[in-house]
């Protein structure tokens, strides 16, 4: 079976680590929220991939 991947361009990466980037200083605890949000992503699209 072929293995599925899911690709993000880096010029997408770039925009999102600057949004963040721009969120974190000026709103420090939302830290927090993209690393629980970050790991739940991961961990579901790790779920998919494995199927």
């Amino acid at each position: 079976m072929a293995k599925k991947s899911i690709a993000i361009s880096g010029t997408a990466m770039a925009i999102l680590a600057i949004i963040a980037g721009v969120l974190v200083l000026f709103w420090p605890s939302f830290v927090q929220w993209i690393v629980g949000i970050f790991l739940i992503v991961w961990g579901v699209l790790a779920l998919i991939d494995r199927r």
